[in-house]
């Protein structure tokens, strides 16, 4: 048969994928091999290290076929066999790197957003779309003003998506065997992105803190170090957690939305459950557009308590020093603009979600699909050693 050589096989089935599975998995290889010689000189360290003890050669090179056909070697790395053998330590490597390199891409945008949600602007910093804010940050500010921050984003991001992504993945497979034993269970998914944001939150949001106050109109530190002292020493410790319950009033509905649509579109998409760039890259961003809509006003209000808009605080209440809760920054909210003021930066918003969810999902896909592929060739090799 011609498509012989392009058919996978798969512990997870008794049967081979079928004909078309096959084919995007192997354009899928030839996709990001390119990319792989470039980065493998970097990681492959690092992979080796931390990558899966995938238990048993009888796992990797013998399998019942229709119960009669004996398989004896694998043509291609089992991509699905990640999750069912991986230790923590693979899916914190390749989440680190998948938030490292989503936030710092997108950071010129997350600037634009956070301005673009204040609620009191001063009459220079308020601009029509994204495009007018960020040539107007660059041709008046300069043009490394829309990624002041970015060093601590890029330290915080990286635990914390480790975290993150470790976490949903142990916890999708153990509610899924409860929940639902064999198959994708929505409830698994949408409960495992919600824990896990309890530790991604926790690890990321003294980051945030000084992040977007680096990021507003005319702020006045100088530097990453000296926000975190003036913080630390005039608001307490305390203001590194101020917006730490509405950030998981806002991303608990946000992951289980981003998490449950993302599964479902990879059912529809990827139903075979190939390393497929383009159907990972779709998800992500339909996911990530989707949560980030429904989710603003929740954002708006984080920004607010993470800023402290010394404006709006002014207006609302000139005898009170900060905005503390969420309650409080609801109403401060309203007060300001109505219901039409939930709802700013929501374009900025979705479009920074967009491509942010789209290459998390596919770095993060990609590094999986490469610790795979690199660890059952080491046990391949170590095999042919012993004959």
């Amino acid at each position: 048969m011609e498509a012989e050589g392009l058919v996978r096989r798969r512990r997870m089935s008794a049967e081979p994928p079928g004909g078309e599975g096959a084919v995007a998995g192997a354009s899928a290889g030839t996709e990001v091999r390119w990319l792989g010689g470039r980065m493998w000189a970097l990681s492959e360290g690092i992979m080796g290290t931390l990558a899966p003890r995938i238990g048993g050669e009888s796992e990797l090179s013998t399998m019942q076929l229709h119960g009669s056909q004996e398989v004896s070697e694998i043509l291609e790395p089992d991509y699905e066999g990640l999750p069912q053998g991986a230790s923590t330590s693979t899916y914190m490597l390749a989440g680190a790197v998948a938030g490292i390199m989503e936030h710092c891409l997108m950071f010129p945008i997350d600037c634009v957003k956070t301005r673009m949600q204040s609620l009191q602007p001063d009459p220079a910093a308020r601009y029509r779309n994204v495009m007018d804010a960020l040539w107007r940050i660059m041709r008046t500010e300069g043009i490394w003003r829309p990624i002041r921050g970015l060093n601590v984003t890029a330290v915080g991001a990286g635990p914390a998506h480790a975290l993150y992504f470790a976490c949903y993945e142990k916890l999708k497979k153990t509610l899924g065997d409860v929940i639902y034993p064999g198959a994708n269970s929505h409830l698994a998914n949408g409960a495992a992105g919600c824990v896990a944001t309890l530790l991604h939150d926790a690890a990321m949001n003294p980051a945030e803190v000084v992040k977007q106050r680096m990021q507003m109109f005319n702020s006045p530190y100088q530097s990453v170090l000296e926000c975190m002292r003036y913080v630390w020493r005039h608001e307490g410790a305390g203001a590194f957690y101020r917006s730490y319950t509405t950030q998981l009033t806002m991303n608990v509905p946000f992951q289980a939305l981003h998490f449950i649509t993302y599964e479902y579109l990879q059912e529809v998409l990827n139903p075979h459950r190939l390393y497929n760039p383009s159907s990972h890259m779709i998800s992500g961003a339909l996911a990530g557009a989707v949560a980030a809509a429904a989710t603003t006003p929740l954002d708006v209000c984080k920004t607010l308590l993470n800023t402290q808009e010394t404006l709006a605080l002014h207006s609302v209440s000139p005898g009170r020093a900060q905005i503390s809760g969420l309650a409080h920054a609801f109403r401060t909210v309203y007060r300001l603009g109505g219901l039409p003021a939930y709802f700013k930066g929501v374009q900025a918003r979705v479009i920074y979600q967009m491509p942010s969810t789209a290459i998390s999902w596919s770095v993060y896909e990609f590094f999986k699909y490469v610790i795979t592929k690199h660890q059952l060739e080491r046990l391949r090799m170590q095999r042919d050693g012993e004959k």
